[in-house]
């Protein structure tokens, strides 16, 4: 099959990114199943895996302006960006769209729209979506029990949605250190170990050494990468019941809770998950193979019948 991804952003991300690496680790993950792909991005973009056509910004918002880019054999359109689909032209495959938000109340609705997780796509009115994966090999392993003496770590956005002010607090009430990396400064003082924006080998060491990984998300994530950056890494994740949460962790792997209370007695206790446990529900779940075999499947349910297919859930929590 050849697939045409298109992204309106520079890849690979510069910093985190999100939206932007899981495109890159669809493009990996297509291409680890023998499929062609040709990725529509931004001047400046590398992917080695995909044919690279250049795209000024201007032109990602409407499939009648791709598609003078889009090669005349392609099966697929798949965008990851809003595009209002044109009147119907033989050089323009179907086209797929990721939402990769939450859609405002009353926004239009897309055509051939793919969400995040069982409940993004609740929310707004669908069945269909598939989970963000990524590739196992960025990240380091550590197989090693975890101990209670090691750090805590926070990674995201310093915003209050996603909880960091939990995080900081449980910790605080809990007796363990913490670390907070995020692209905002503010003032922490004790326990507390604020390191910055961090991504690429620094990211993945944080992430292997931590004792768990702290997201106590107060809005309804469509995903939440973090978690599963957290599993790749052998560490567990203290979670709320908010969003796509409940679908990603388990109890092996984890704690959901609801009250600040719930997490600081979860987080005396969270390190004693095995790491195996982690790197394995992710395995199975959670890498850009897994997310790409998804992804042709909608891609052969919309080409064979018109409709892309429901969801696979994962086992909710």
């Amino acid at each position: 099959m050849h697939v045409v991804l298109a992204s309106h952003q520079q890849l690979p991300a510069k910093g985190y990114g999100g939206p932007q690496r899981v495109v890159v680790a669809l493009v990996r993950g297509l291409a680890a199943l023998g499929h062609r792909v040709t990725l529509l991005a931004l001047a400046g973009s590398r992917v080695p895996e995909a044919k690279v056509v250049e795209v000024p910004a201007r032109k990602f918002d409407d499939a009648a302006h791709l598609a003078s880019y889009v090669p005349r054999d392609a099966d697929i359109l798949h965008a990851h960006v809003p595009v209002k689909p044109g009147p119907p032209a033989a050089n323009v495959p179907p086209l797929v769209q990721t939402i990769h938000r939450n859609l405002k109340p009353g926004s239009p609705r897309y055509v051939n729209a793919v969400f995040l997780s069982r409940d993004h796509a609740r929310r707004h009115g669908s069945d269909v979506f598939v989970y963000n994966g990524l590739d196992p090999a960025e990240y380091i392993f550590r197989r090693f029990p975890k101990r209670a003496g090691q750090f805590d770590l926070f990674l995201g956005n310093l915003h209050s949605a996603k909880g960091y002010h939990w995080a900081v607090e449980g910790a605080k009430h809990a007796g363990h250190r913490l670390v907070v990396a995020g692209g905002w400064r503010p003032s922490f003082t004790g326990a507390v170990k604020y390191v910055g924006e961090v991504d690429g080998g620094k990211k993945a060491a944080l992430l292997a050494r931590a004792r768990c990984v702290w997201n106590p998300a107060q809005w309804d994530e469509p995903f939440g990468l973090v978690t599963i950056e957290a599993f790749l890494s052998g560490t567990p994740v203290l979670g709320t019941r908010r969003g796509a949460l409940p679908e990603l962790i388990t109890p092996d792997v984890g704690a959901l809770c609801d009250t600040m209370e719930e997490m600081i007695a979860a987080a005396q206790t969270i390190h004693t998950r095995r790491p195996e446990a982690c790197r394995s529900l992710a395995e199975s779940r959670f890498t850009h193979v897994v997310m790409a075999e998804e992804y042709v499947r909608m891609y052969r349910s919309l080409l064979d019948t018109g409709k892309l297919a429901p969801g696979r859930p994962a086992t909710a929590a």
